[in-house]
Formats: structure tokens, C-alpha cells, sequence
């Protein structure tokens, strides 16, 4: 999703113990599918059920966007046609929207926006500022979740990547190169 350095957080490995149910842990950091790879194209099917394989998914999801430095990262951008999103723009408190729909949105922001998807690259795109979600959470009941700014930004980029669409199809202008400094 956008490019933003997060640290693991404590609440994080919390979450991801009650997800899988044991204190011992078993992910794995999936690979990030790129921009050209057909699975990013395509519209996502419906999470019916709570399975363990979701629940799976769903961890390495999170794995996977916090040690590549995102905010999001969707299901089809680990190879999965699920309609499954997590995201984090503090570090601190991961949001996971299974079939989230956007009800709701107002205002506008335009910034520079990146994915995980596109690395290196990012570009100015306008996104509702306010926006209200509808999704299952991990048990599979239905919530709402409002957002602003970053967060409303991030929701709006992730249910694009469950319709099979890209950051790159709404840039105003060139994508820009993004050069990431040296961490010691």
C-alpha cells in the first residue's frame, strides 16, 4: 500500500496469537505480487467462512506488509483472490476488513500515494478525505469503520486492489521515483 515505515507492535503479535489460537506462531512473509502480474487485475471472490487457511492468510498478510514497511496490503497482492484487507498507518493498531465495501465517503485529499505492488515509484492521486466502510472482522461479523486522511487514503487504495485496479490508473501527472534511505 503506501509506503510508510511501521514497527512491529506488541498489540500486533497479541492479535496474531489470538487469530491462530497458540502462543507459538508459525508465519510466513508471503511474496508481494508487482505491477504486470495478471492476479493484480482481477476481481476478488467473497470470504464465505472463517477457515484456517484464511486465518493463515491473514497473519502472513500482516507478516508481510509490516516487514516490507506498508500501510496495506490486500489479498491479491500476495497471489490470493479474496476479497481481505489489513492495514496499520500507525504501527500500532492493524485494522483486517474481510469483503470490506466503501458506503460512504466526502471531502478530498490529493498527495503522493506508492504500493507495495509498484515499488519505487509513487504519484499524486485524489482520495476521499472521510470515508465509511462496511466489512467482517476475523470472527465474521459486520462492522463499520470510519476513517480520515491517511487512514481513509489506505481504505480506498486496498478495496481498489480487491476490484483488480491500481494506484497507477488514478496518478495525476508522471509516477516519480521514491528513493528510500539507509537504515543502520
Amino acid at each position: 500500500m503506501i509506503g510508510k515505515p511501521q514497527e512491529t507492535a506488541g498489540c500486533f503479535l497479541k492479535m496474531l496469537q489470538w487469530l491462530h489460537g497458540k502462543d507459538r506462531l508459525k508465519m510466513a512473509i508471503r511474496n508481494i505480487r508487482e505491477m504486470g502480474e495478471e492476479v493484480l487485475y482481477k476481481k476478488c471472490r467473497e470470504v464465505t467462512e472463517m477457515t484456517p487457511r484464511i486465518k493463515e492468510l491473514i497473519e502472513d498478510m500482516l507478516e508481510t506488509m509490516y516487514e516490507a514497511n506498508g500501510v496495506g496490503l490486500a489479498a491479491p497482492q500476495v497471489g490470493i483472490l479474496k476479497r481481505i484487507v489489513v492495514i496499520d498507518v500507525t504501527g500500532e493498531d492493524p485494522h483486517i476488513l474481510i469483503n470490506p465495501r466503501v458506503v460512504e465517503t466526502s471531502g478530498e485529499q490529493t498527495g503522493n500515494e506508492g504500493c507495495l505492488s509498484v515499488p519505487g515509484k509513487c504519484g499524486v492521486v485524489t482520495r476521499p478525505n472521510y470515508v465509511k466502510a462496511v466489512a467482517l472482522d476475523v470472527n465474521m461479523k459486520e462492522f463499520e469503520i470510519e476513517a480520515t486522511e491517511l487512514l481513509a487514503r489506505a481504505i480506498c487504495h486496498e478495496v481498489d486492489h480487491l476490484e483488480g485496479h491500481l494506484y497507477v490508473e488514478r496518478v495525476i501527472g508522471p509516477l516519480k521515483d521514491v528513493e528510500y534511505e539507509d537504515e543502520d
